[in-house]
C-alpha cells in the first residue's frame, strides 16, 4: 500500500518549481486510482499445470484453469491384493493409456483436497423405514471427510429436489435438516436425480467433485435412461459412489437390473458400488467412501489426440509395482468424451 500523501510543502522542498509539483500531483493521482490503493489485493490463484507442448502457459481465472487443449484429470485409487490403499507411489509408477496410446503426465499429486459433495438420497415410499439410518450414515460421511468440503442434498422420488436454502454448505446442522425433510412416497427417478445432481455439482467451488447415491430399487420413473445417464457421467470428472439397499420385495429380475445399473454408474466414474445386506451396514460403507475420497492420486495429461471431434476416448491406468509390493490395481474413470469443434470441454477443463 502507498504511504501517506506528501504535503504540498514537502513536495515543494524536494522538487522545487511548478513543473515538478505537477509531476508529483500526477503520480499521486495514479497511485490513488490503482486497485491496490482502494482495496486489498486478492490472493493469487493456485499454480496452473504446465501447458501442453508448444503452447504458452494457460491463463488463470480464479480457481479454474482454462487452456485451449483439454487437460484430462483422473482421480485414481490404488489398492493392493488385500484391498488396502497404497500410498507413497511416484509418477513413474503410473502408465496412462488413452485409446491404447501412452500419455505423458503433466500433473501428478497425492493430497487430501476438499471436494464438492452431493448426497443423493432415495425418498420413495419404500425408503420410509430406512431413511433414519441412511441419513445418519450420510452425515458420518461428511464428518469423516475433509473439513473444507462443501456439500448439497438432493432427495428424489418421482422427481428430485435440492433440499437446501443455498447451493452448498459446510454446516452439518444444515445438512441434517435437509436430509430430515422426508416425505417418503412415490416412485424412483434415479437417473433424473443423478443427471440433475451432476449439473448442480458443476456450480461447486472445489476442483474435485463427488456424489454419494443411495437407493433401494430399480429406476421406474425417470425421463432419462441408463445409457443417457452414463454418457452424462462420462462428460464430467465427478466420482460417484452408489449404495444399493436392494430388498427381497422386488422380483429377482428387477433386483438384478438395479444392481447392474448402480454398478455401471459407479464404474463409469471411477467410483464404487456397494450392496449391503442390512441398512445398518451403510454407516461403515460411508466411512470407507470418505477414506477412498481422501486417499486418491490426481493424474492429469494433455491428450496426444487433440482433435475436437466429440468422440469417446477410452482410458486405462496401469500401476508398475515398486519392489516389495505385490500386484497393484488402479481404479479411475473409464473414459471421457472429447469436446466437439466449437463446443465446451467434456473432460472437465477447457
Amino acid at each position: 500500500m502507498p504511504g501517506p500523501a506528501t504535503t504540498p510543502q514537502a513536495a515543494k522542498a524536494v522538487f522545487p518549481g511548478p513543473r515538478a509539483a505537477l509531476l508529483v500531483f500526477s503520480a499521486l493521482v495514479v497511485l490513488a486510482l490503482a486497485p491496490g490503493a482502494r482495496a486489498q489485493s486478492p490472493l493469487p490463484p493456485p499454480s496452473a499445470p504446465p501447458p501442453p507442448p508448444g503452447q504458452q502457459q494457460p491463463s488463470q481465472e480464479g480457481h479454474t484453469i482454462r487452456a485451449n487443449v483439454n487437460l484430462v484429470v483422473l482421480h485414481t485409487s490404488v489398492i493392493d491384493e488385500r484391498g488396502r490403499f497404497v500410498d507413497g507411489l511416484k509418477e513413474e509408477n503410473f502408465r496412462v493409456l488413452e485409446d491404447k496410446l501412452a500419455q505423458k503426465l503433466s500433473v501428478f499429486k497425492r493430497e487430501d483436497i476438499p471436494v464438492t459433495m452431493g448426497l443423493v438420497i432415495d425418498n420413495s415410499g419404500s425408503m420410509r423405514d430406512k431413511r433414519p439410518r441412511v441419513n445418519e450414515a450420510a452425515i458420518t460421511l461428511v464428518q469423516t471427510s475433509n473439513p473444507d468440503d462443501e456439500a448439497f442434498v438432493v432427495n428424489f422420488n418421482d422427481d428430485f429436489y435440492l433440499d437446501l436454502d443455498k447451493d452448498f454448505t459446510s454446516s452439518v446442522t444444515d445438512l441434517k435438516e435437509a436430509l430430515e425433510r422426508i416425505d417418503a412416497r412415490g416412485s424412483t427417478a434415479l437417473y433424473d436425480a443423478i443427471i440433475g445432481s451432476l449439473d448442480h455439482a458443476k456450480k461447486g467451488h472445489k476442483d474435485k467433485k463427488v456424489l454419494l447415491v443411495v437407493t433401494d430399487g430399480e429406476d421406474n420413473a425417470s425421463r432419462n435412461d441408463l445409457e443417457k445417464t452414463i454418457r452424462e457421467i462420462q462428460k464430467t470428472e465427478v466420482v460417484i459412489y452408489t449404495i444399493g439397499l436392494i430388498g427381497d420385495e422386488d422380483s429377482k429380475k428387477s433386483r438384478s437390473r438395479a444392481r447392474k445399473a448402480l454398478k455401471e454408474i459407479a464404474e463409469a466414474s471411477g467410483g464404487l458400488a456397494f450392496f449391503p445386506e442390512n441398512v445398518a451396514d451403510v454407516h461403515e460403507i460411508c466411512v470407507q467412501v470418505a477414506h477412498d475420497i481422501r486417499n486418491q492420486y490426481t493424474l492429469a495429461y494433455y491428450p496426444s489426440n487433440s482433435k475436437r471431434d466429440g468422440t469417446f476416448r477410452a482410458i486405462s491406468v496401469d500401476v508398475v509395482s515398486p519392489r516389495g509390493h505385490g500386484k497393484l490395481t488402479a481404479r479411475t474413470r473409464r473414459g471421457y468424451y472429447a469436446p466437439a469443434a466449437g463446443g465446451s470441454s467434456s473432460s472437465g477443463k477447457d
